[in-house]
Order: structure tokens, then C-alpha cells, then sequence
């Protein structure tokens, strides 16, 4: 099993930028890809980021330019950079991370953690 905690998200106005954080725990040896997701209200879950071990990264539209996913392999964390923030951005960011190698990694998950921008 593997065990994730999100921690970052927040309310900040329109053009600014918040971190998130996600740090993965148990089972990690497994783990060869790492992803960000997000939901908003009415609307169906969404893949925003995500990176595999090797290094293969994979972001949606609507984030290239603005948001940036890396990984930390020595603190077992994965960040979600968001910069340029916009009011649609606004959602609860989830973290997930994979056994399959692939660029929308779904077998674990996180609590999530609310993002909310301000017009």
C-alpha cells in the first residue's frame, strides 16, 4: 500500500501563485509515475500533471506555461508549481501516483486539498 498527504493548497487572488506539495509513503518502491489532478464543482475529475520515473512529463492545456510538476525522489515528494493562477483554476487538487508507468497514474490517491482563485 501506498499512503499520500497533499498539503499547499489555499485561497490567492487572480495572477498569483501557490506550491503543492505531496508526500507518498509504504510501498514506494512500486511507484514509477506521479500525477496531479484536479475536480471542480459540476465538472468531472481532471488530469493537470503529471511525470513518470523516467522522467516523461504530461500536463493538460489549459496549465502548459503556467504550472510545473516535479519530484523530490530523496523526500518522497511530488510538487505541483502554479503560477499565473486564474479564477478557473479554482478546484480541489488531488495527487495520485502509479505502478503502471504510465503518464495518467490512478492506483493511489490523496485527500485532496482545496485551490481556490479570487477574481
Amino acid at each position: 500500500q501506498v499512503q499520500l498527504v497533499e498539503s499547499g493548497g489555499g485561497l490567492v487572488q487572480a495572477g498569483g501563485s501557490l506550491r503543492l506539495s505531496c508526500v507518498f509513503s509504504g510501498s514506494i518502491f512500486r511507484i514509477n509515475a506521479m500525477g496531479w489532478y484536479r475536480q471542480a464543482p459540476g465538472k468531472q475529475r481532471e488530469l493537470v500533471a503529471a511525470i513518470t520515473s523516467g522522467g516523461r512529463l504530461n500536463y493538460a492545456d489549459s496549465v502548459k506555461g503556467r504550472f510545473t510538476i516535479s519530484r523530490d525522489n530523496a523526500k518522497n515528494t511530488v510538487y505541483l508549481q502554479m503560477n499565473s493562477l486564474k479564477p478557473e483554476d479554482t478546484a480541489v487538487y488531488s495527487c495520485a501516483v502509479g505502478i503502471r508507468g504510465t503518464l495518467s497514474p490512478k492506483d493511489y490517491w490523496g485527500q485532496g486539498t482545496q485551490v481556490t482563485v479570487s477574481s
